[in-house]
């Protein structure tokens, strides 16, 4: 058996695919690294410790003797997108913004009542498409109505001139009077 005087004076490196390397030290991390753009190095009791949330050495580190040091890439970070803001070149008044805001808040009964539905959005006219139309009748009026009558468009027809007698004869003038 052999006496050795001095002992090794080496550092293991290792990389991620397997392949070690013998390091003679003193060496700092950076001189290390700097052939490997990305990498880092980690000690190997740090990773049996912490595992993946392991801190790299720092460049400056003197590497010590008798160690096993893990060389690995560091993944890609996605990049933090700022949150754009976005600007008009209208100057609004912050009393119309809150309105705004109030506005958008309501929900779409609310809004009914602000455009009816049997308008276009325009305020010209009725719309092009169906109209929905809320109106009391007496059950016996109704009951009276459906007995007198052969189909359901007729039943329709004579519901529609009922609305359009109690309306004042037009209706979409007296949907746009009441807001």
């Amino acid at each position: 058996m052999g006496n050795t005087i001095g002992g090794t004076r080496k550092a293991k490196v290792m990389k991620i695919n397997g392949e070690t390397f013998k390091i003679r030290t003193p060496v700092r991390a950076w001189e290390i690294v700097k052939d490997y753009p990305g990498h880092v190095l980690l000690e190997s009791e740090s990773v049996k410790k912490f595992g993946i949330r392991a801190k790299p050495i720092e460049p400056q580190h003197e590497l010590k003797p008798k160690k096993v040091y893990f060389l690995v890439e560091l993944p890609n970070l996605p990049e933090k997108k700022v949150p754009r803001r976005a600007r008009s070149d209208m100057c609004v008044s912050a009393k119309d913004r809150l309105e705004c805001l109030m506005l958008s808040r309501r929900s779409v009964s609310d809004l009914s009542i602000v455009r009816p539905t049997g308008l276009d959005p325009g305020g010209l006219g009725p719309s092009p498409g169906p109209v929905r139309v809320k109106m009391r009748l007496p059950r016996a009026q109704f009951a009276k109505v459906v007995e007198g009558s052969k189909d359901e468009a007729e039943v329709a027809e004579k519901i529609i001139d009922l609305f359009v007698d109690k309306a004042g004869g037009n209706p979409v003038v007296e949907a746009c009077n009441r807001t």
